[in-house]
């Protein structure tokens, strides 16, 4: 296989599971604000949500992306101590098929979907004091993963879902199983 179309299988399953990413939080999430690229006729329900999905109208904005551990090193708590592990918005931090990152919630609120390449699925859950504007701060299990796979980078992400402010672990576990079933991709990012 070649390396192009080996990268074009990867996009085309990323593709798959951001849109039904997009529609498990239009269900979930409901009513939460709608991505800015949608037209204001529309706003507000999971048909049209779905509409502009599957129309390819997902906003994409520039951020400085970098990565964040449970550890003292990042939240300056150590394991056993209270609130090790537990985000802003309560939920437990995780690296999985949509991951916790940390955000400014007055770019992107709590409960916002993010696809971020080289990285996944990421939902807003956490805050942080140096990430202020279009930074991100991606979750790791360990500060040499940190390192090792993400460092610092400029990346255009793509805002699948605008969050509500609030995100619990029964949302976010419904997001994770909406991604793993990917069985809807956007039209117009399909390949021909």
């Amino acid at each position: 296989m070649s390396t192009a179309s080996g990268l074009s299988r990867c996009r085309s399953a990323a593709l798959r599971l951001a849109a039904a990413a997009a529609v498990a939080i239009a269900a979930v999430c409901a009513p939460v604000a709608p991505a800015a690229s949608a037209p204001a006729s529309s706003a507000g329900t999971a048909d049209s949500e779905a509409g502009d999905a599957e129309a390819g109208r997902f906003e994409s904005v520039v951020v400085t992306a970098t990565g964040y551990t449970a550890g003292v090193e990042s939240t300056g708590k150590r394991p056993g101590q209270r609130g090790y592990g537990i985000t802003y918005s309560g939920v437990k931090v995780r690296r999985g098929i949509v991951s916790t990152i940390a955000a400014d919630p007055k770019v992107f609120p709590i409960g916002t979907l993010l696809y971020i390449p080289g990285y996944g699925y990421g939902v807003v859950a956490d805050t942080g004091k140096a990430i202020k504007g279009h930074r991100i701060d991606l979750y790791f299990e360990t500060p040499s993963q940190v390192y090792r796979e993400w460092g610092k980078r400029t990346v255009k992400v793509e805002v699948l879902k605008r969050g509500s402010g609030k995100l619990t672990e029964a949302q976010l576990a419904e997001l994770g199983r909406a991604v793993a079933a990917g069985q809807w991709i956007p039209v117009a990012k399909r390949e021909t």
